[in-house]
């Protein structure tokens, strides 16, 4: 979901992502009013996070007033393409401004942090190329200028590029009232402060304002060899009660991949950023829910109390299962989030949408906590966001590489009515050297009279990879789904996959 009539562009967003800002003494219209002529930057004023909470706690005891749109929106992509790419200024030596667009365009208002003083950005003459606007975002350059590593713009988004150069799904500050039977909520970054640490670590400050809460963020950023990592403070004032107030929200595409090959309709065999929502539990439990483009909108809850992580994550890194060679969809980043302190009790919530095509986001993932959010409360959260081609999710249990999905029957025989048969690959250390005599089961919560059959064995040719058939009624009622795990005695060799019947 996005800010922009229900679904984010994926090609529009490539271009038109971004959103910086520090703590404003000019008010915002004042600073978009200032000329070309005006000088760069406004006078020095002090600056820190604990003004900053201040700020928001003080803006949530206002009424919501929403930011009025900029006259010069750029209009089409290229418009906006033009003023973004190309020769330009820069502020804090490496960051880029991101105009006001059809997509984004209410600006925002931007500051530049040294030393604890912040200075408002007031002129953007010769901040974009080919023209004069104002931002809607900013990204953040790499140091030889020629790509960026990490971007903000529109409502409260933001993503970063992985390990291996990528950009793929995206992150944003919250998520408010999602996949619920009325309008989602979308509350907006509206000032950036940027500190520059060194070529490549910034800390980003940043308002949110919405019309049922604000919040203080500020976002650590480092990059290096094993991709971005942000460690995110945020402080959360609620103007009214929130039914749905999702936590480190991720919101990535799932057009069609291994086991919906129906939906292809595209040359490609596969088109997704993300194939699966993983999670850690407090427990220790590893689950592995894989992604689907479904027939209509769904939810699914899994519980989880004081989860050790959690995220959306493209397994599947063969080029060959996606033949892209323009986006590299297998080089997109994983997005695992790791809570700080312990966060009680809840659930990770996956939100799916139909798509019939790449450009336009239909999965959400978010925490959200059992305890509800009612006006007037502070929250205060700490995590950690890794944007990674490293599967953090995996540890040492086996995980599910491969899910494919067909009819139920015997190798050449007629298949049965109502049913359908499910392979699961298993990958892992764990697993190597074992053999059908090693006592490795298949366990399944399905029940006896729906089972057809269930197998589990090695893979022919391969070191440490089993694969699992389960063949399975469908049509039992109120079950949507099944849990699926590799045992050894009474060791869990490998992580639960949850498997909808009805992808």
């Amino acid at each position: 979901m996005s800010a922009y009539g229900g679904r984010l562009s994926r090609r529009n967003a490539c271009v038109l992502i971004a959103g910086v800002s520090a703590l404003a003494i000019v008010a915002p219209a004042e600073a978009w009013a200032q000329g070309a002529e005006a000088p760069r930057f406004g006078a020095p004023e002090p600056f820190s996070r604990e003004q900053l909470v201040g700020r928001a706690r003080t803006l949530a005891a206002r009424p919501y007033q929403p930011r009025p749109a900029a006259e010069d929106v750029a209009q089409s992509y290229d418009a906006a393409g033009k003023l973004a790419y190309g020769e330009a200024e820069r502020i804090a030596e490496f960051v880029r401004l991101l105009p006001v667009s059809s997509l984004a365009a209410a600006p925002v208002v931007i500051h530049v942090v040294e030393g604890g003083t912040a200075r408002t950005v007031q002129s953007f003459a010769g901040l974009f190329s080919g023209g004069t606007t104002h931002p809607a975002g900013f990204r953040i350059m790499a140091p030889d200028l020629r790509s960026d590593w990490l971007s903000y713009q529109g409502a409260s988004y933001f993503r970063a590029s992985g390990s291996q150069e990528q950009y793929g799904l995206s992150a944003r500050g919250v998520a408010v009232d999602t996949a619920l039977p009325r309008p989602e909520e979308f509350p907006s970054f509206t000032e950036f402060w940027i500190e520059r640490k060194s070529a490549s670590r910034f800390i980003i400050h940043a308002l949110l304002d919405g019309p049922s809460l604000t919040g203080a963020f500020t976002f650590d950023s480092s990059k290096g060899a094993e991709g971005t990592t942000q460690d995110v403070t945020a402080t959360l004032f609620l103007r009214k009660d929130i039914e749905r107030l999702g936590i480190a929200p991720a919101t990535s595409m799932f057009w069609y991949g291994e086991g919906q090959r129906p939906l292809a309709t595209d040359w490609r065999p596969e088109v997704h950023d993300s194939d699966g929502l993983a999670l850690w539990s407090g427990t220790g439990e590893r689950i592995w829910r894989p992604l689907y483009n479904p027939a209509g909108a769904r939810t699914a809850a899994f519980a989880a109390t004081d989860p050790k992580g959690f995220g959306l994550i493209q397994r599947d890194r063969d080029f060959a299962d996606y033949q892209d060679d323009g986006v590299w969809y297998d080089r997109r980043p994983n997005l695992w989030v790791e809570p700080q302190g312990a966060w009680g009790k809840g659930a990770v919530m996956l939100y799916e949408m139909p798509t019939d095509s790449e450009t336009a986001d239909n999965i959400v993932a978010f925490w959200l906590s059992d305890k509800p959010a009612r006006k007037g409360e502070r929250r205060d959260l700490r995590y950690r966001l890794h944007w990674t081609s490293r599967d953090l999710s995996a540890g040492t249990a086996a995980h599910a590489t491969n899910i494919w999905i067909g009819a139920s029957s015997l190798p050449g025989g007629r298949a049965r009515t109502g049913a359908k048969k499910f392979v699961i690959d298993f990958e892992g250390p764990v697993l190597q050297g074992l053999d059908r005599n090693s006592g490795v089961q298949p366990v399944v919560d399905l029940p006896t009279d729906a089972l057809f059959e269930i197998s589990a064995y090695p893979v022919l040719g391969t070191a440490a990879r089993w694969r699992v058939v389960v063949d399975t009624k469908v049509e039992q009622g109120a079950r949507k789904e099944f849990r699926l795990f590799l045992r050894r005695g009474d060791n869990a060799l490998s992580e639960t996959v949850i498997q909808p019947l009805e992808p």
